[in-house]
């Protein structure tokens, strides 16, 4: 079996500016990679690019071994993308919501009820599920905007700064379920974060990023021995301040 993602040279630019240089990384099955990075690093051109919203320059990416450039279709049917600042329909229940996704993904109602239930595990909101979206706090979107993008069981899920905004307690339990997944289902997870702490306690390995490029790669515990840090806001400190 290949790798949930093979991204290769991949390169976009706006205009002057080179949002992403020839970058290229892979994530195992079941693996989570931290993008880490300032705003503008690139990390979220590159969700975009590997969610198909955006077209290359150059280079090219392979999830489940398809293309995003020549079969972009056959790569949406692998992937789902979590947007920072995601929402949900808040006229609808939570359990309506989970229902609604599970419709648009299955046919079988077998599957569908599957679906749901592996939703309703994932955003852990209990009895909350009966109330309608629109009384939810953001920790309560927030878990089920990552329970519906999970909860088909993609090849890979793409989230951008999946915990922005929340306090402490929300933001564990979406680490939790982040993992959990993972795990669970075999799903390989990119997701990008402003949190060094988020990445070094969620993810297998991680990229710190800065004007498009890698400026280190591995493991956290590889990036702490290689930069002599105890924690990786330092790893990132001296990885920027040292480019």
């Amino acid at each position: 079996m290949p790798n949930a993602l093979e991204v290769q040279g991949l390169t976009k630019s706006y205009g002057r500016k080179l949002a992403c240089d020839h970058v290229s990384f892979s994530i195992g099955e079941g693996e989570i990679f931290g993008l880490m990075g300032m705003n503008g690093a690139g990390k979220t051109t590159i969700l975009r690019m590997l969610a198909t919203l955006l077209h290359p320059d150059e280079g090219d990416a392979l999830i489940a071994g398809h293309s995003i450039v020549k079969e972009p279709d056959k790569v949406r049917a692998c992937i789902c993308y979590l947007p920072d600042e995601a929402g949900a329909y808040r006229s609808m229940t939570g359990r309506a919501y989970l229902k609604f996704i599970a419709g648009l993904y299955f046919t079988d109602p077998a599957e569908q009820k599957e679906c749901i239930a592996r939703g309703e595990q994932i955003c852990g909101l209990g009895d909350a599920l009966s109330a309608k979206i629109n009384t939810y706090s953001r920790g309560m979107i927030r878990k089920i905007a990552l329970a519906r993008t999970v909860m088909t069981r993609p090849r890979l899920a793409i989230l951008d700064e999946p915990t922005s905004g929340l306090d402490v307690l929300n933001s564990l339990d979406i680490r939790k379920a982040i993992r959990r997944c993972a795990e669970e289902y075999g799903t390989a997870f990119l997701l990008s974060s402003h949190h060094m702490q988020e990445v070094q306690t969620t993810a297998d390995r991680g990229a710190i990023m800065k004007d498009g490029r890698f400026l280190a790669e591995g493991t956290p515990a590889e990036l702490l021995e290689r930069y002599g840090a105890q924690t990786l806001e330092e790893v990132f400190e001296r990885a920027v301040k040292g480019a």
